[in-house]
């Protein structure tokens, strides 16, 4: 197994989590640049730094084995619940190291549970990476993963007691990629239609935005220590 290759293609997931770090720290600009700005921005550029190296040193491979599909995609679950605790761990409050990884697991796997006793005590920024993570963690891996799966050279992949072992298939490729697309409109999609819903509903922007993309995931993150109530 080529380990330079498989830290290439998490290298990629890094930069993708880096990104909506950066989204945060944008929303805590716009916010009056509250106190998880430099947190966030921190925490995006530590994070790109990470990811950005594999990319620079290691070629891009087209054909992959099953075993270093595995781990890549195993590996990015991992590595993703590790960076995403860099937002929480530079800010403090609550965030001990262990509260920390907590809540980037339980944001990532869309569980939903949290170490916090006042949500609304986050600024608005971090509040929002919160949210953000279990967006990724409900759409963000699978996106991921389906279009890696399908490139895994010419030998077919088993998948056991998964969904997209179907997809995993030689010649697959090109009817994956309108799947992965088919997946992105509808979650987009359903984030939208549940966000306006609940500013109809009588909820501010952020709220709303908040709440869809959570329920999108189908997670419990709220950022009212009251959930929807």
């Amino acid at each position: 197994m080529r380990v330079d290759v498989v830290l290439r293609y998490i290298g990629m997931v890094m930069l993708f989590i880096a990104g909506f770090m950066l989204l945060s720290a944008g929303i805590s600009w716009l916010g009056g640049m509250d106190s998880s700005f430099y947190p966030l921005l921190l925490a995006a550029l530590l994070t790109a730094l990470l990811g950005a190296f594999p990319l620079i040193f290691v070629e891009k491979k087209e054909q992959l084995s099953n075993k270093e599909g595995f781990c890549i995609v195993v590996g990015s679950w991992l590595v993703a619940c590790v960076v995403g605790t860099f937002p929480y761990l530079i800010w403090g409050g609550e965030f001990t190291p262990v509260n920390a990884l907590f809540e980037s697991v339980s944001g990532f796997t869309t569980t939903g549970a949290t170490i916090l006793t006042d949500i609304e005590a986050l600024p608005q920024g971090m509040q929002f990476w919160r949210i953000a993570s279990t967006w990724i963690g409900g759409m963000g891996v699978v996106m991921f993963a389906l279009v890696i799966l399908p490139s895994m050279g010419r030998s077919k992949m088993t998948l056991s007691n998964v969904e997209l072992s179907t997809l995993a298939k030689d010649n697959y490729r090109y009817r994956t990629q309108i799947i992965v697309q088919i997946l992105l409109v509808v979650y987009l999609g359903l984030t939208v239609l549940a966000t306006l819903s609940l500013k109809l509903a009588g909820m501010d922007w952020f709220d709303a935005v908040c709440h869809g993309m959570s329920a999108s995931a189908t997670s419990g993150f709220s950022t009212r220590n009251a959930g929807v109530a």
